[in-house]
Parts: C-alpha cells; sequence; structure tokens
C-alpha cells in the first residue's frame, strides 16, 4: 500500500517537476524575445505577442507531431519543418539577443564569456521549453508507465495455471489461452507496462516478452486480445486529445 501511495506521489511530482521546467523555460526566452520585439520596432502591446507566436507555436507543434505519429510521412515532415524553424527561430533571436547584451556590457572586474559561450547558454531556454512540452505530452499518452503495477496480483493471476500443470491438466510446452472474460486487471495492468510497437502501436510481441520477461506464462491468443485492449486504449486518448486541440483552437480563434 505504501509503495503504492509512494509510487503515484512520485508520478505526480514528476509532471509537476515537468509543467514548471516548461514555465521557467518559456519565462526565460519570452524575456529576450519581447526585447528581441521591440528591437525590431513592434509597437505597444504587441511586443507582448510576439513571443507567444514563435515559442507558442513551438509547443503546439510539438503536440501536433505526437498526435500524428500514425500519419502518412509527409504530413509529419510538413510538421517537423514548421516546429523545426520555429524553433530555430527562437533559438537565433535568444543568441542575437544575448550577444548583443554581451558586447554592449562595459568591461569589469566580474565574469565575462565570449560571444559564443553566450550565445549557446541562451540557447537553452527554448530548446528546454520544446522538451519540456514534449516529456509532458509523451508522460500523458502513457499513464501505465508511470502507474505502480500490483505483481502480488499478477503472480495470483497465473497461480490457477500452475495449478493446472501440476495436475497435467495444461501442456508444458503451449500455455493455456485464457478467455477475453478472464482477463484479469493485474494483467491487463502488466501489459500496459510493455514497451509500444512500430509507430507507438501495441505490440503482442512486446506484450509476451513483458510476461516471460516477469516470470509468467501468457498465450498467444490471450497476447492477441490484451494488444486489442490496449490499443483501443491508445485510439481513445488519442482521439480525447485530438477533440481537446480543436476545442481549444477554436477557443483561440
Amino acid at each position: 500500500m505504501f509503495a503504492r501511495i509512494a509510487a503515484t506521489r512520485g508520478a505526480d511530482l514528476i509532471r509537476v517537476g515537468i509543467a514548471l521546467l516548461a514555465v521557467f523555460a518559456f519565462a526565460l526566452s519570452y524575456d529576450a524575445l519581447r526585447q528581441m520585439a521591440v528591437a525590431i520596432h513592434i509597437r505597444g502591446l504587441l511586443t507582448y505577442v510576439f513571443p507567444l507566436v514563435i515559442d507558442g507555436f513551438i509547443a503546439v507543434g510539438v503536440g501536433a507531431l505526437l498526435m500524428l505519429h500514425t500519419a502518412p510521412w509527409y504530413s509529419r515532415l510538413y510538421v517537423w519543418l514548421l516546429v523545426g524553424a520555429a524553433t530555430v527561430t527562437s533559438i537565433w533571436a535568444n543568441a542575437v539577443h544575448a550577444v548583443r547584451l554581451n558586447q554592449q556590457a562595459p568591461h569589469g572586474d566580474g565574469l565575462r564569456l565570449d560571444d559564443v559561450t553566450v550565445g549557446a547558454l541562451s540557447a537553452i531556454a527554448p530548446l528546454a521549453l520544446a522538451g519540456a512540452v514534449h516529456l509532458y505530452i509523451v508522460v500523458h499518452q502513457h499513464p501505465s508507465a508511470l502507474r505502480p503495477v500490483n505483481v502480488a496480483q499478477c503472480s495470483a493471476d497465473v497461480a490457477p495455471d500452475a495449478t493446472e500443470a501440476a495436475d497435467g491438466t495444461q501442456s508444458s510446452t503451449e500455455p493455456q489461452d485464457r478467455e477475453p472474460s478472464e482477463i484479469s486487471s493485474g494483467r491487463l495492468a502488466l501489459a500496459r507496462t510493455a514497451p509500444r510497437g512500430r509507430e507507438g502501436r501495441a505490440s503482442r510481441r512486446h506484450i509476451e516478452a513483458t510476461f516471460r520477461g516477469a516470470g509468467l506464462t501468457i498465450g498467444r491468443t490471450e497476447a492477441e486480445k490484451l494488444k486489442d485492449i490496449l490499443q483501443e486504449e491508445l485510439d481513445e486518448v488519442a482521439s480525447q486529445q485530438q477533440r481537446e486541440l480543436g476545442t481549444a483552437s477554436v477557443s483561440a480563434a
């Protein structure tokens, strides 16, 4: 019980840490981009909007890339090009801002860095923003990776199979397949920890390997059924996120 509570709190702390990292990175990049907006003669309150156009596009673009992981390659390439252009623009603007201020700073007794070092360090903020958004969406899409697995229940689920094997009712070479209605929550939870296959889809082979790695037996039929259940969950999550993104876009418009 205490282990499950600790694992749940740890997962929540990871999410909070990622969110704080994104906020701090955005604030650092926002300050530099707003000063660049003033330098290129954007007037008034519009200087506060300019950073949102660049860094906001990076955040939305990273989310779109993850949602389009099953889309045709040319669609994903188009989004990659847009996100890459926005990221390069943000890095370039942050670097130019830092280098120019470094050149204008008076020489003193304190630490002074060369322009290359200043420009490279200033690129950390936009890169951290894109990385934090990517991490948060990945964690949100795969909550089972942070969900504690009840190993005792998984072992109990396979106990009947072991008993049948001792009585000679089960073949020693091929595990007995369970009916879909008999798949327990413990075995489903263990299947959720299996790595994803190609294009982020559920993989029967990976599910079987996960069970064998835990010292449990699983048949082909049960593994196939577990794969179908997990894929339905992944499709539902992707559909929900697409609806949320569409609602957010309509609200922003």
